[in-house]
């Protein structure tokens, strides 16, 4: 018995969220089907399946993990060949027998923001939000960038990059761990400095855990979990699949 870790690749569109939920369609059900389809795992309740992000519904990745015990042969694109187009398998490793998945070194979300609806490129201060996305990174209570209710809303945001293209906004967070929306809220929060609602000095109000502020999450399809890394840790690559996903 060994432990596998895989590199997946999907397009979220057409998934509600990669967790499995009964009666519906998910990218955790599809792999799952194809992994026992393929007799590369056996027991479902014994192969210690782990996810490194459950995305929402409408979330894409190109770097997700998942890990989970085998005996057999992992074939990458013999997966590939039974997963719908829009799920690729891209790099696998082995991985030691205690490894945990959701315990990333860090992990590097991507959002898009295209011009039409999100914003008009001629009224939009993005000098402002280049200044406001600085005082993201470091360590802060993001529990108003997630659910109120949240355990432990402190998080680090390591480094934070936002650029602008003719019609589209990049903006590329990455930390060790992220809560629910959290990076869409921020997202959300960013527009809302361009657009000159907020200024950027008022984002450290934001942290403050005395004060509630309601924001409203960026849409799903524009947020892309990019990859997730882990000290130590080398992915072999499958040129192919992801020749394959790219032209998809």
């Amino acid at each position: 018995m060994r432990r596998v870790a895989l590199k997946i690749a999907y397009l979220g569109t057409d998934y509600y969220g990669f967790q499995r939920q009964p009666g519906l369609t998910t990218v955790e059900g599809e792999i799952l089907s194809a992994l026992e389809e393929l007799d590369v795992v056996g027991d479902m309740d014994n192969c210690s399946f782990q996810i490194a992000g459950r995305t929402d519904r409408g979330v894409h990745a190109l770097g997700n993990v998942i890990s989970f015990l085998t005996e057999g042969r992992v074939i990458i694109n013999q997966i590939n060949d039974v997963l719908p187009r829009s799920i690729r398998i891209l790099a696998q490793t082995n991985v030691p027998l205690n490894f945990r998945a959701r315990y990333a070194q860090n992990r590097h979300y991507r959002y898009l923001l295209v011009a039409e609806p999100f914003w008009d490129g001629d009224n939009l201060e993005f000098h402002d939000m280049v200044e406001a996305a600085k005082l993201f990174t470091g360590t802060h209570d993001f529990r108003n960038f997630s659910k109120r209710s949240e355990r432990n809303p402190v998080r680090t945001i390591e480094s934070m990059e936002i650029r602008k293209y003719e019609d589209l906004i990049r903006v590329d967070v990455i930390g060790e761990s992220f809560l629910w929306n959290m990076v869409r809220k921020i997202v959300s929060v960013l527009l809302m400095v361009g657009e000159g609602e907020i200024n950027p000095e008022d984002i450290d109000e934001y942290f403050n855990p005395h004060k509630e502020f309601p924001i409203r999450p960026a849409p799903p399809e524009g947020l892309i979990l990019m990859d997730v890394k882990y000290s130590g840790m080398e992915f072999k690559e499958d040129s192919y699949a992801i020749n394959s996903f790219r032209s998809f």
